[in-house]
């Protein structure tokens, strides 16, 4: 399987699990969206809201770099800006998903 296949699948399979994750998101954002910090810090304390919004950083993230790296190979021509671009979206997609994985695990009421 060559890489724009492997590129192909990756992102309609992280589609595919974005989708109930997108939902969970959404429901328990509208029930949080009025509390107050407290009820906000409660509700990621909870282990498994924690591992849920950690999947879906992970995944939105992972989505979102190889949609916008098959942006950089359609409109960038020159390859070594393509190329330092994409090292820099992916290093990007690895650095801020993981920096927020930490905080919300570290998170003490």
């Amino acid at each position: 399987m060559n890489s724009v296949t492997k590129k192909w699948v990756f992102l309609k399979l992280s589609s595919i699990i974005l989708i109930p994750l997108m939902f969970w998101f959404i429901i328990n954002f509208v029930k949080i969206y009025d509390q107050g910090y407290f009820d906000v810090i409660n509700f990621f304390i909870n282990p498994i809201n924690k591992f849920l919004f950690s999947l879906f950083i992970i995944f939105a993230y992972f989505f979102s770099a190889l949609s916008i790296s098959e942006v950089f190979e359609d409109y960038i021509s020159d390859h070594s800006i393509k190329n330092v671009a994409n090292r820099l979206l992916f290093v990007s997609a690895i650095v801020i998903p993981l920096l927020t994985i930490i905080l919300i695990l570290n998170l003490n009421l």
